[in-house]
C-alpha cells in the first residue's frame, strides 16, 4: 500500500516537472538542459537547468527520488519517532532567476516523504509551497500572487491560506537580517492531518497553480527598462537569497546530509550575487521602498493596488 501511494505521487511530480519546463522554456525562448543522476545510497533524479536565456538568466526545475535504510541526521533529529525506519523522499523543486531586475525571482517545491518499519504503519507527509522575491516590487503583482495562492487553498478550508501564508512568512525569514526574503506566498510541511487523497489533492492544487501565479507578473515586467543601477541592486539582493539557502533552508540541509547530488541541490543559487559592507538605500528611492514596504509580513489581500 505504501509504495502505491509513492508511485501515484511520483507520477504526478514527473508530469509537473515536464509541464513547468515546457511552459517556462516557451516563455524564455530557450531550452532546459537535462542531467540525469543516480545516488549511490539509493535513488536519483533528473535536473533541468536553463542558463543565459533571453528572460531567465538562470533557472532550474529538479526532480529527485532518494531513499535509504536510515534517515539523514537532520531528519532524525527533528523527528526522533522515525529512528530505525527506512525512507523515501520524492519531490520537485524550482527556482527561476530572471535577467530583468523588474521581474521577481520565484521559488517553489512540492514533496512527499514516507518512512517505513516492518510491523508498523507507514508514516507519511506532504510539504511544499512557493514564494516570490522581487527587487522592485509592484503592489498589484504581490496582490495577484497572493490571490492565486488563496484561491488554490480555498477548496480545502477558509483557514488554510492564512495558516500557510503565515508559515511562509515565518519560514522565509532571515533572522540575522531581521527581514523576510521576499513577499512570501505559501509554505506547508508535515501535512498529514487530512486523509491521503485530500493531502495529495492539495499538493497538486499548489503545484498546478504556480504558473498562474507567476507568469502574469513575468509578462507584465519583462520588457521594462533597466540599467546598471537596477542590475547592481539585483545582485546585492541576490546575496540575501544565497544567505537564506545556506544558513536557514531545511531542504538544502536535508539534501546535503542525505547524500544528494550537490550540483542539483545548489542549482537554486543565482548566477551573480554581491555583498557590500554597510550598504543602505538612498532615502526616497525605489530600493528603499523594498525595505520599508515589502520585507515584512503584511495582509497583502487587504491592500489597495497601485
Amino acid at each position: 500500500m505504501a509504495h502505491d501511494l509513492l508511485d501515484d505521487v511520483k507520477r504526478y511530480l514527473l508530469d509537473l516537472q515536464d509541464r513547468l519546463c515546457q511552459t517556462l522554456a516557451e516563455e524564455d525562448g530557450g531550452e532546459f538542459r537535462e542531467d540525469a543522476w543516480e545516488r549511490s545510497e539509493g535513488g536519483g533524479g533528473r535536473s533541468r537547468v536553463l542558463e543565459d536565456g533571453a528572460l531567465f538568466e538562470k533557472g532550474g526545475v529538479n526532480f529527485s527520488h532518494v531513499y535509504g535504510a536510515t534517515l539523514p541526521a537532520s531528519a532524525s533529529a527533528a523527528r526522533p519517532e522515525l529512528a530505525g525506519r527506512s525512507f523515501h523522499a520524492v519531490g520537485v523543486s524550482w527556482v527561476m532567476h530572471p535577467r530583468n531586475p523588474h521581474v521577481p525571482t520565484s521559488h517553489g517545491n512540492v514533496r512527499f516523504f514516507i518512512a517505513e518499519k516492518p510491523g508498523e504503519p507507514a508514516v507519511w507527509w506532504f510539504g511544499g509551497g512557493y514564494d516570490l522575491t522581487p527587487f522592485y516590487p509592484r503592489l498589484d503583482d504581490v496582490v495577484h500572487w497572493h490571490r492565486v495562492a488563496r484561491d488554490a487553498c480555498a477548496p480545502f478550508g477558509d483557514d488554510v491560506y492564512p495558516c500557510f501564508k503565515r508559515w511562509c512568512d515565518d519560514y522565509f525569514y532571515l533572522k540575522h537580517r531581521d527581514e523576510t526574503r521576499g513577499v512570501g506566498g505559501l509554505f506547508f510541511d508535515d501535512l498529514n492531518s487530512w486523509d491521503f487523497a485530500t493531502c495529495f489533492a492539495f499538493q497538486q492544487a499548489i503545484g498546478n497553480s504556480f504558473l498562474e501565479a507567476y507568469l502574469p507578473i513575468v509578462q507584465r515586467r519583462r520588457n521594462m527598462d533597466y540599467g546598471e543601477r537596477e542590475r547592481a541592486f539585483q545582485a546585492y539582493r541576490r546575496g540575501r537569497y544565497v544567505e537564506f539557502n545556506l544558513v536557514w533552508d531545511r531542504g538544502t540541509l536535508f539534501g546535503l546530509q542525505s547524500g544528494g547530488r550537490t550540483e542539483s541541490i545548489l542549482m537554486s543559487m543565482p548566477p551573480v550575487a554581491e555583498w557590500h559592507y554597510g550598504w543602505t538605500p538612498e532615502p526616497g528611492s525605489r530600493e528603499e521602498a523594498l525595505y520599508r514596504d515589502y520585507l515584512r509580513p503584511r495582509d497583502w489581500l487587504g491592500e489597495v493596488t497601485e
